[in-house]
């Protein structure tokens, strides 16, 4: 922390995890998803094969100070990143999801900021829209 070779060194390890040790359980398909961004990580798994509990045990005994934390869906329903996901029978919605303590506030449009600087909190929003 601190230091702006940090967050490579950071993925670079973590990419090493995922090559040392998640890599066998996407390959035997016990983890059926992975997708990481960041510290973020979407795992979608195969029940039959293994448990959140199992996951979770494995990926903190890679290291004492990694501390892997599950979420879990609730009423079919899961946050990632900036979205929740919510999954029927024959669909799957994405919605953005606002965390509680989002403040949804922007500059005022009547305020004395320049205008480019109330232009770029829409551009960032519509664009992360997209992204995402």
């Amino acid at each position: 922390m601190g230091s702006p070779i940090s967050g490579t060194l950071a993925e670079i390890y973590l990419q090493l995890i995922e090559e040392l040790h998640i890599k066998h359980w996407i390959e035997n398909q016990e983890i059926v998803y992975y997708k990481r961004y960041v510290d973020d990580i979407l795992i979608i798994f195969d029940q039959h094969r293994t448990n959140k509990t199992t996951i979770t045990s494995f990926m903190n005994n890679i290291n004492e100070q990694l501390d892997f934390k599950a979420t879990r869906e609730i009423n079919k329903s899961v946050n990632y990143l900036d979205l929740t996901t919510n999954r029927s029978i024959n669909i799957i919605e994405i919605n953005i999801n606002r965390k509680p303590t989002n403040a949804d506030i922007t500059i005022q449009h009547t305020s004395n900021h320049p205008r480019d600087y109330k232009l770029a909190a829409f551009t960032y929003y519509r664009n992360r829209m997209i992204t995402l």
